[in-house]
């Protein structure tokens, strides 16, 4: 009658493991979506200032074309987004560096240094530039986290055969030029 009270011990200590690892891992992956949100809502606040910024500074450099040409072709591919979260990234590294361009043009117009307009979209910009750095570290930590787990033994036993799956880390890929964030500040 002993060894069958500790044989029943042990399942339910055995069951409650798979319970609790399930629902950690579960908990997990629902993390990783949310930084991704967090990210996307980041991304689209970018995407919608720079057409404001692109036509600020176009009253003042109307023979800059090429330059805003490829802002605007780089907000576009990022907007489409991308097959994989690798290429997402590679997206937003090309944007960033249109961007580079445009403020590099800017520098050229003091008149444009000093409108209102274009500073409060610069500092707006460059907050949203902040928080989408802020977003990505938030969304690799949850990475991080899950792919650990899904990794480690015993954890990774439940992992495989319950469908859960290494997610991408969100990185910047490219020169490092694009690797700077983009400089905002006059």
């Amino acid at each position: 009658m002993d060894i069958t009270w500790l044989i029943i011990g042990i399942i339910v200590v055995i069951v409650l493991w798979l319970i609790w690892t399930f629902n950690r891992l579960v908990t997990l992956r629902n993390r990783v979506k949310e930084a991704w949100s967090d990210i996307e809502v980041q991304l689209k606040r970018r995407y919608d200032l720079i057409p404001n910024l692109v036509e600020t500074v176009k009253g003042y450099a109307k023979h800059e074309s090429t330059a805003f040409e490829n802002v605007t072709k780089a907000r576009a591919a990022a907007i489409s987004g991308g097959s994989s979260l690798e290429d997402r990234a590679k997206k937003e590294d090309m944007l960033s560096g249109a961007l580079k361009s445009i403020f590099a043009v800017a520098e050229a117009y003091p008149d444009l240094k000093a409108n209102t307009n274009f500073l409060q979209l610069q500092s707006e910009l460059s907050d949203t530039e902040n928080k989408i750095q802020a977003a990505r570290r938030f969304y690799n930590g949850n990475v991080l986290e899950l792919n650990t787990k899904i990794e480690i033994f015993p954890t990774n036993l439940m992992a495989s055969s319950f469908g859960f799956k290494k997610e991408e880390f969100f990185g910047l890929d490219g020169t490092p030029a694009q690797r700077e964030p983009v400089k905002v500040s006059f």
